[in-house]
């Protein structure tokens, strides 16, 4: 990867030249001109079938991904790609390729014109723009993007860095949001003010109270690729990286929950199911703005986590079959699993117990039950 600083800056120069007047770049020239170069630079080979498949997709009927890029023949990123000049703003882009991921079990997407690159974690249980990790333009910042794009090379995919950073990137957020609002408007959080009262003793309460309202707090996280390998004690990172000199706060505009499938809530753990809840189906909290449709599911099975998708019907897909119920979807991980001879006692599943997903209003990520419960109890 030596030449990956070279080929993003020569992306640049192509960027500005075929932005002339009479220029047009298309997705297929696109592809060739600015994206394959890049992956090329990251360290996989375009021309090996198992590590950078064109056109992917795993069944005749589904629309194809642009990359799938594999370690040991398995999909680990995919790249979907537009012409220069596309709008990714469109959120028809970022949905069909999310929801394809996951449905296909690959945690990672990027999104390119081959002038922005924006990559989303699939499988975080959160809104769909809250999914999106990074985005940068290439021509705005080398030194962001090569910081980006290196945590997509073969080396760091294997290595796993980029969910490192993940995981470091949500909690930055939280807890930047929390600080800020500590200091937040113009009365500072009594614990704060009782905290630095009892280091301050030659101040007041009020003295204090009145300082913290004139402060205009700022809160430093870093962000590099080069931090979090230190941190995490890992190798330095590749040559032809250099990480940016600037340290971004993380933006506090608005909550993000931590990466990780967070434990069921209920006000009415282990309450007894009411015959006015056990009448709602899915299609019922689609309708009462609990649930949206696309929305993913997430279900632990034997220690490990399944997703699966809401249809707008009430429906949900699993894999590449769409099941009547969440109990049937629940029924197939088991099948998928431990094949179609499974007892039928072990195969009985409670759908709304088995899978958990986000409640549209509260925000939270719940027991399909406990937002079965919420809409019963508001009715």
């Amino acid at each position: 990867m030596s030449d990956l600083r070279a080929v993003v800056e020569q992306c640049v120069e192509r960027q500005r030249r075929y932005r002339r007047p009479g220029q047009r770049l298309n997705e297929q020239n696109t592809k060739a001109a600015l994206i394959d170069p890049v992956i090329r630079a990251l360290g996989w080979d375009l021309f090996d079938t198992d590590e950078v498949h064109r056109e992917y997709k795993r069944s005749g009927h589904e629309n194809p991904v642009d990359y799938a890029l594999l370690l040991l023949r398995t999909p680990r990123l995919f790249i979907e790609a537009k012409g220069l000049g596309e709008n990714l703003d469109d959120p028809r882009w970022a949905n069909q390729t999310i929801g394809y991921a996951t449905m296909a079990g690959v945690e990672w997407v990027a999104l390119t014109n081959g002038a922005e690159w924006r990559v989303y974690n699939a499988h975080a249980p959160v809104p769909i723009e809250d999914k999106l990790f990074r985005s940068v333009r290439l021509e705005d910042d080398i030194d962001a993007a090569l910081e980006l794009l290196c945590l997509l090379s073969k080396e760091n995919m294997g290595d796993n860095r980029i969910e490192e950073l993940w995981k470091s990137y949500f909690v930055d957020r939280q807890v930047h949001a929390k600080l800020t609002d500590l200091f937040a408007g113009s009365d500072p959080a009594p614990g704060l003010v009782d905290l630095l009262d009892s280091r301050m003793p030659r101040l007041s309460r009020e003295e204090i109270r009145q300082s913290l309202v004139r402060a205009r707090a700022t809160f430093d996280f870093p962000t590099s690729v080069a931090v979090a390998a230190q941190a995490q004690g890992s190798a330095s990172p590749p040559q032809g990286y250099a990480p940016p000199l600037q340290r971004l706060a993380p933006e506090p505009d608005r909550p993000t929950p931590a990466y990780q499938s967070p434990p069921t809530r209920s006000s009415k753990r282990g309450s007894p199911v009411t015959p006015d809840e056990r009448r709602l189906k899915l299609v019922d909290l689609l309708a009462a703005g609990r649930l949206r449709p696309g929305t993913t599911l997430f279900g632990r099975y034997l220690g490990e986590q399944h997703t699966a998708e809401l249809l707008a019907d009430g429906r949900v897909r699993y894999r590449e079959d769409v099941h009547n119920s969440p109990s049937r979807a629940g029924e197939a991980v088991k099948i998928a699993i431990h094949g179609r001879d499974i007892a039928d006692t072990r195969k009985a599943t409670d759908g709304f117990d088995f899978w958990q997903a986000q409640d549209a209003v509260a925000g939270d990520v719940v027991k399909l039950k406990e937002i079965r419960r919420r809409v019963a109890s508001s009715r």
